[in-house]
């Protein structure tokens, strides 16, 4: 294992700690260093939205803390759930009056622990409803969509929801908007090398140089199909028609289309992909409304790229272009 740090075991804290020393004036923590929360937190009279998961998986889920997005998020250690008692300390920070939104992915142990602090935070009168992201489509086939992960389109979901909320959404509405957002979002994702978690020190599984996996899960879960490794066209078109085939948009659909770089991808190589994705869609008559290209959900140094789609509609359009700041989300 080759990798720039300290102790393993301090790996998440000291990485904590320093994002928030480089961004004092948007984040802070409440009690403990991995419940990231908006360093003006509680926002008043807005409902709050928090999220939560494990490290290595930069920007997600942290990185999307901030106006227009979300307002606290529990960190756990790499790949592993945070615990009831983080997410809890999480909710009563942001807690602002309105209630609270958890949008997280769709995995065993977030969904327990998340389910347990959404009880105890009830006990203390905060209302919290709960949006799960089930976008990957390599996970699990149409008919069992409630068993797919959450991966990169959560991205979009904290966008939707993020705007609705700024914009005076009820709990109900912001709820509501981000479920919509969600049963119109799709990700496909091929992973070309593992990645190396630093408390086990050794690579999450084994892949031939000229090898690339189909559907890879962000924490090195098996994907559909282990295949020789394909040209960029090639790839990009994979996803793209896996997407297309499970979202059925119509010709003169609008798109928010999002490739992201799962952690060793150079952009270079991205824009490649990109470039293919454009022109597939554009004879299919789907127009891209925004785009983007960059790493979104990362899973540590793992080379390959993820592929998202959102179809979107008037209200959808108004809240992808609503304006956002966090530390790695931008947007005028």
């Amino acid at each position: 294992m080759k990798k720039i740090l300290n102790k393993p075991a301090d790996f998440v804290p000291e990485m904590l700690d320093g994002l928030c020393k480089a961004y004092p004036n948007q984040l802070t923590y409440a009690e403990d260093i991995h419940c990231i929360v908006r360093a003006d937190s509680p926002v008043k009279n807005k409902v709050a939205l928090a999220t939560g998961g494990g490290s290595g998986h930069l920007p997600v889920f942290l990185g999307y803390v901030g106006k227009g997005m979300l307002d606290g998020c529990a960190v756990g250690d790499v790949f592993q759930s945070p615990s009831a008692e983080q997410m809890l300390s999480v909710t009563k920070r942001i807690h602002g009056g309105k209630g609270v939104v958890y949008i997280y992915g769709n995995y065993g142990g977030d969904v327990m622990n998340f389910d347990m602090a959404a009880e105890m935070a009830d006990m203390e009168d905060i209302k919290v409803k709960t949006v799960l992201v089930k976008d990957d489509v390599a996970s699990a086939p149409p008919a069992e969509a409630g068993r797919r992960r959450g991966v990169a389109g959560m991205v979009f979901a904290f966008k939707v929801a993020g705007a609705k909320a700024d914009l005076g959404g009820s709990l109900d509405e912001v709820v509501a908007v981000t479920e919509k957002a969600l049963a119109n979002t799709r990700t496909m994702g091929v992973a070309l090398s593992p990645c190396t978690v630093p408390m086990a020190g050794k690579p999450t599984f084994t892949i031939g140089e000229d090898e690339m996996e189909i559907g890879m899960g962000i924490h090195g879960e098996p994907g559909m199909k282990r295949e020789k490794l394909q040209t960029a066209d090639q790839i990009a078109e994979r996803m793209t028609t896996a997407i297309l085939d499970d979202l059925k948009p119509s010709a003169g659909d609008e798109l928010a289309v999002m490739v992201n770089g799962l952690g060793a991808t150079p952009p270079e190589e991205l824009y490649v992909i990109y470039r293919k994705v454009n022109q597939i869609l554009t004879d299919k008559k789907l127009r891209v409304h925004r785009a983007y290209v960059g790493e979104f959900a990362t899973s540590m140094e793992m080379a390959g790229a993820s592929l998202t789609f959102m179809k979107l509609d008037a209200e959808l359009k108004t809240l992808v272009d609503y304006p956002a700041n966090t530390p790695f989300f931008k947007q005028v």
